[in-house]
């Protein structure tokens, strides 16, 4: 009687080895029911679109249908940016169809702006809330339910949070940290952050060279890229000459892939060289400000007669011209040639090379009808335009009834021109150099946001 017991019992043990090994081998392969996209995948790639295939989950068999939703909503994927700057903040809702190609194509951006910036609600971060929401409902109602979960929103800072105190500037992105997590988009505390200069010019010229269709095939044939924004300004271009290269700084050429392609740029940002930071310099806010508490700012950038007030960052200045006299543009120009004093360095290709100019270049040549500029699709200008523009303005000797009501509404005009000029002959750029203008390429805005998009979803 023990021998069948014994035989039994070891029959018991031998089938439930064998069972655990079959658990086992299941377990150790590729667990079905996890979707998406693998880290870090290229958009539109085949590694991007075979990866889901082969996982076999309920959402990649839904591809396969051609009448439902789900199948269209599979042959897209989103993204989702915050743009803070020093101004304003700004989404874009970026849709691209996934495609067999290495670059990927993109079906459709949906864009919207607010004011002010971040930077203002540094004194009481949660105020910044209610229009941070606003932009969030922008992001539900442009993205299929369906793809909320695994479409990333991200809030990137610019000049306006670099120039800002630490720890006011960190309160402020736990704000938005903790109403990206209560989103229903996919989020980390890493996904709100302050850019990098270096970064925000290279993102800026990735997404002009992918609308004007400079980074298809080896990249050979991109454009430079200029941007003035509130608190910096940057310069981003690939160097055709390789002396650029050798006499550059070191922090000045950085190379990247993108799209299966290794690019050499030269770009840098000057922090506080934007347009509303150099207004305070020139003003005398920063290397001399005001006495006593004061923040009257007196200026020969400004009409004789003018009095009136300018906020900046969380101050109010009171601001006014000197008295009649002197002349205007050579007494503002000393002023914003020592502001720009070797804080600015020339590059010789800038002579040479094709540059589009966003953002308060493109502005202020289109309050003034600079060169041959229309509003929706831009133009182009020369640097003496703004030079001749600065002229006629500051010193009021033209009859243009539009240009002195343009001075009338900015105060600033004067100064702004000047300092457009001033800095793009430091920059390199000669009288006669010619820039295209745009706000949009196709429909699309030109600024950093979109470039920057495609390090998540897998760019540079």
């Amino acid at each position: 009687m023990k021998r069948p017991k014994l035989t039994g019992v070891f029959l018991f043990l031998l089938s439930l080895l064998v069972y655990l090994m079959l658990v086992k081998h299941h377990y150790s392969g590729p667990r079905p029911g996890s979707y998406g996209l693998p880290p870090n995948p290229r958009p539109g790639s085949a590694r991007a679109e075979g990866s889901a295939r082969t996982e076999g989950s309920p959402r990649t068999r839904t591809r396969t249908r051609t009448d439902t939703s789900a199948s269209a909503d599979a042959r897209f994927q989103y993204g989702i940016m915050f743009d803070a700057g020093s101004t304003g903040t700004r989404i874009h809702v970026f849709q691209f169809q996934l495609e067999d190609t290495e670059t990927p194509s993109l079906a459709h951006e949906t864009f919207k702006a607010i004011k002010p910036g971040l930077s203002a609600y540094a004194d009481d971060p949660h105020k910044c809330s209610p229009g941070l929401l606003q932009l969030l409902d922008v992001a539900r109602s442009s993205v299929p339910s369906s793809q909320w979960s695994r479409t990333p929103v991200v809030l990137k800072a610019t000049a306006g949070l670099r120039l800002l105190d630490g720890e006011k500037a960190e309160q402020l992105l736990d704000v938005v940290r903790a109403l990206f997590l209560e989103s229903p988009f996919l989020s980390s505390h890493d996904s709100v952050s302050i850019m990098d200069g270096t970064d925000e010019g290279i993102s800026a010229w990735i997404t002009v060279n992918f609308l004007t269709g400079g980074l298809h095939g080896d990249g050979s044939s991109t454009v430079g890229m200029l941007d003035l924004g509130g608190g910096s300004t940057q310069i981003t271009f690939s160097p055709q000459d390789e002396k650029t290269i050798q006499t550059s700084p070191i922090d000045y050429i950085r190379s990247f892939q993108m799209f299966n392609h290794t690019h050499t740029v030269y770009t840098h940002s000057y922090l506080g060289l934007g347009l509303m930071s150099a207004r305070l310099s020139v003003l005398g806010g920063i290397d001399a400000p005001p006495l006593g508490g004061s923040t009257e700012l007196v200026s020969p950038c400004l009409p004789p007669d003018y009095r009136g007030s300018w906020e900046h960052g969380d101050l109010v200045y009171t601001v006014r011209g000197e008295k009649e006299g002197g002349q205007v543009y050579e007494s503002c120009l000393s002023k914003v040639q020592k502001v720009l004093y070797r804080k600015v360095m020339k590059t010789s290709e800038a002579a040479d090379g094709e540059f589009y100019a966003f953002s308060y270049y493109y502005d202020r040549a289109l309050d003034l009808d600079l060169g041959t500029i229309d509003g929706s699709s831009g133009g182009s200008v020369l640097v003496s335009d703004y030079m001749e523009a600065a002229k006629r303005v500051c010193d009021d000797s033209s009859p243009d009834q539009n240009q002195n009501q343009n001075q009338n509404q900015n105060p600033f005009l004067c100064l702004d021109l000047i300092y457009i000029s001033v800095l793009l002959q430091e920059l390199g750029f000669p009288p006669h150099k010619q820039l295209r203008l745009a706000r949009t390429i196709n429909q699309v805005e030109t600024s950093w946001a979109l470039g920057a998009t495609f390090s998540l979803l897998g760019g540079p």
